[in-house]
């Protein structure tokens, strides 16, 4: 049988076609490999012609010294040159300049900046996957599918709503009375070029990390479609209002009040968003647990009562997909790679994540006897967090230093909001509004050409002072109300049988783990089938009762 099918095809091989067809190609490659060899011994043959050209003088008289040098340049090759002349030539042939002297679109080096800009844009978009896993680790089986979903969302509404309103809100043109406040241009955003599709990539991964940052202080009982309103609401209004305030002249337009510098004072500093992004994020996560409210158990007869993650595993590779991705968001945010200084802020960035999470552990270590691994988790994000403003600003020590300080602080904080009440699975606030502060105002401290410990006085601290409050003062009052205003007209809150038997079934017809026991269980209780219809009838999963009710 094996003979039988290989039999035709080595036949076909000792076909008279294909000898002719090897004996062609064979002959061809000869003749190329001769042409190519007296290409190669061409410029040695043409030395002498060149030479004996040049001795030939117009007088008696020798040549004088400066005509040595166009001698030499003439019969020069590329491997006879020195290691500088190589390099000098190999910029003279990359660059090229417009008539002003500014290096143009064309440039190898310009194609380079944005080759490193968009690989930034698509790290920090990898946090989308860290922020889900950390999510998901941390809270509870049942409410898997739902988490994954909100970060689903979270990006793609956030692309599309800050495309067609936030960026132009946050980028483009003032307002003549009110220039510095927010922009009104570039609404549907389309730049014709490649580096303006280049920087509308990278603030939109940034809109995305901020909607996202909700969405885990947020977690195990809020409703599905009150989540993505506010979600879209945060990169429409929330998130580029206040990036106009502190970026709005990255994109070469008008400038924001904060950036001017306010009072007299000098302009804002956070490179790469430890307010902007995150402080804005974590306020808004805060007015949304004020709002919903703690989860059922979390506080019985007055004690605080943990709600333990159900795999710890996926929250520790959430949180070093997140490490790994920040590398995109502080170091890219140079948006070029002339002078090498992202690897500065790259190194930056890794001190203080190490910092925070050696920090993290400690601090629960002496609190509560054991080295916990959720605060260490946090730990290590909040490093993060905080050193986002002052990556391009600090030096070795400062970093290590802001980033121990950040994980100390996490601690504490988590432990404060519990206090008041205030319900967050997953520490969001506390490690994006709290540790972001921290970190914009370590750049009044640290920063080596501003900072107060420098010897540079207290206006820079005082700008940033003014800047965190102004963030709050925004993100948190808006947010407030944007959330009360989603609770009164559509319904934030799952009802008390929802959050008791889980988001995933009565939110999306599934649950992250079906196993058969655990589904077929799920399912008898809500009154829905496997294949996602209700008992007794033929409507959806949406249409089950239960999935209609809201707690207002």
């Amino acid at each position: 049988m094996r003979h039988q099918i290989i039999s035709p095809r080595y036949k076909l091989s000792t076909h008279p076609f294909w000898w002719c067809l090897w004996i062609t190609i064979g002959v061809f490659t000869l003749l190329n490999f001769t042409s190519l060899q007296a290409q190669e011994d061409q410029p040695a043959e043409e030395t002498p012609v060149a030479e004996t050209a040049e001795e030939e003088p117009s007088d008696s008289e020798e040549p004088s010294d400066s005509e040595e040098p166009a001698e030499e340049e003439a019969v020069k090759t590329f491997e006879s040159m020195t290691l500088e002349e190589k390099v000098n030539l190999m910029a003279e042939s990359s660059l090229q300049f417009n008539d002003d002297g500014t290096v143009s679109s064309g440039s190898i080096y310009q194609d380079s900046d944005l080759l490193w800009t968009c690989i930034a844009a698509f790290l920090v978009m990898l946090m989308q996957a860290g922020f889900a896993m950390l999510e998901a680790g941390f809270t509870r089986a049942k409410n898997t599918a739902n988490i994954l979903m909100k970060n689903l969302l979270d990006f793609a509404f956030a692309t599309l709503a800050f495309w067609l309103v936030g960026y132009g809100i946050m980028f483009g043109e003032g307002i003549n009375t009110i220039e510095g406040w927010f922009g009104w241009s570039d609404f549907a955003y389309d730049p014709g070029e490649a580096s303006g599709y280049a920087f509308l990539l990278f603030q939109t991964v940034f809109a995305g990390t901020a909607a996202t940052i909700v969405s885990g202080a947020m977690a195990e009982r809020t409703r599905f479609i009150g989540y993505i309103c506010y979600s879209i609401a945060i990169t429409l209004i929330v998130y580029p209002v206040f990036g106009h305030w502190a970026w709005g002249g990255l994109a070469g337009n008008s400038t924001g009040w904060l950036e001017n510098g306010p009072f007299g004072l000098p302009g804002f500093a956070d490179f790469a968003g430890s307010t902007v992004v995150h402080s804005i994020g974590g306020w808004a996560a805060l007015a949304g647990t004020i709002v919903l409210g703690p989860r059922l158990g979390k506080y019985i007869d007055g004690r605080i009562n943990g709600i333990p993650g159900h795999n710890l595993p996926l929250a520790a590779l959430g949180m070093f997909l997140l490490w790994f991705g920040w590398f995109g968001f502080n170091a890219g945010s140079t948006t070029a790679v002339g002078g090498g200084s992202f690897a500065t802020i790259a190194q930056m960035t890794n001190l203080a994540a190490a910092a925070g999470l050696v920090s993290g552990m400690v601090t629960s270590w002496r609190m509560f006897g054991k080295a916990d691994p959720s605060f260490t988790m946090n730990g290590a994000l909040a490093g993060l967090v905080a050193i986002t403003a002052g990556c391009d600003y600090v030096n070795s020590v400062g970093a290590v230093v802001i980033g121990l300080a950040a994980g100390f602080i996490v601690v504490f904080s988590c432990i404060f909001w519990e206090w008041l009440g205030i319900d967050d699975p997953v520490g969001a606030v506390s490690v994006h509004g709290v540790c972001g502060a921290w970190g914009t105002l370590a750049v009044g401290l640290f920063g080596v050409d501003e900072g107060l410990f420098y010897g540079h006085g207290p206006a820079q601290l005082a700008t940033q002072v003014i800047g965190v409050l102004s963030a709050f003062l925004w993100a948190f009052p808006v947010s407030y109300l944007i959330f009360r205003v989603i609770k009164s007209q559509v319904g934030l809150r799952v009802s008390e049988q929802v959050e008791l038997e889980g988001l995933d079934i009565h939110e999306h017809g599934m649950v992250a783990y079906p196993s058969d026991l655990n589904l077929k269980t799920a399912l008898s209780r809500t009154g829905v089938t496997r294949t996602g219809k209700t008992q007794g009838g033929t409507g959806s999963t949406q249409q089950h009762p239960t999935n209609r009710s809201r707690s207002q």
